[in-house]
């Protein structure tokens, strides 16, 4: 039994590009290893095709989508098919949880931040991104529906705090920049390499261009790829170009208990 229909996006669909694409940044990778404290057992929910776990530690990981399951390396561990909401773990059983961009994608999103509250003795860690920074750079312009696409789909902040600080826990929330040569191909990553987003591949593991009307897509691809071989993208946004990092809307939440 699989559960392809847990989420929000149809990765038998395109889980191919999220394992080439979205491969774990090391300096996002790094934040991500040093909030998790001193933990031994680590659970990672919407585990995916195992971007960010650690290879330290021993790693449960949680996936409902078969064929993400599927794609994770023969390094890691096998993941179990259950969801965030139903997590078959014992209470306070981990030392720590993560759940990597993948909260938005939750059914029940505060069923599924009690049970990471439930199950973890130490530190949630939670990368996210918050809604009211996105269209903070020039794809706003070209792709507006975009932008009020994943404004309407991810977790308000609030809503992610307040399910991470149930049971007396304290919750901070820190920006995330993105490197100009991140290697983990969500939609802020190519913020100064434009012409990546004119590659089928690099939009299929961008699921929010799923959530946009009929042609958003394809407009956004002619209008960009015109004006990058005109030059007017470089004449008016090049300086995206040499900017070594993007403060945008990433977001890394650290809950601990009191």
């Amino acid at each position: 039994m699989h559960h392809e229909t847990a989420s929000d996006v149809d990765y038998g669909r395109v889980g191919d590009s999220y394992a080439k694409l979205r491969r774990a940044d090391p300096r996002i990778a790094e934040s991500i290893h040093a909030a998790l404290g001193d933990a031994r057992t680590v659970l990672n929910v919407g585990a995916g095709a195992g971007s960010y776990e650690p290879t330290d530690r021993h790693v449960i990981a949680v996936e409902p989508s078969e064929a993400m399951r599927r794609q994770r390396s023969r390094n890691l561990a096998p993941a179990i098919n259950a969801r965030a909401e139903a997590l078959p773990l014992d209470e306070q059983s981990v030392d720590a949880s993560m759940a990597t961009v993948t909260v938005h994608q939750w059914r029940d999103r505060e069923a599924g931040l009690a049970e990471l509250v439930r199950v973890t003795r130490g530190p949630i860690v939670v990368l996210a991104f918050d809604p009211g920074a996105f269209g903070a750079f020039w794809l706003a312009e070209y792709a507006p529906e975009y932008v009020a696409a994943e404004r309407a789909r991810d977790v308000p902040m609030p809503v992610l705090v307040k399910g991470l600080s149930s049971r007396g826990r304290r919750v901070q929330i820190d920006p995330v920049p993105v490197p100009i040569d991140c290697t983990d191909g969500f939609i802020e990553a190519y913020y100064g390499r434009p012409e990546r987003y004119l590659d089928e591949s690099v939009t299929r593991a961008q699921s929010g261009w799923g959530f946009t009307p009929p042609g958003t897509l394809d407009r956004f691809r002619a209008a960009l790829g015109d004006d990058l071989a005109s030059g007017a993208w470089d004449q008016k946004h090049g300086h995206w170009r040499a900017q070594p990092t993007f403060a945008g809307a990433l977001r890394l939440l650290v809950s601990e208990p009191a």
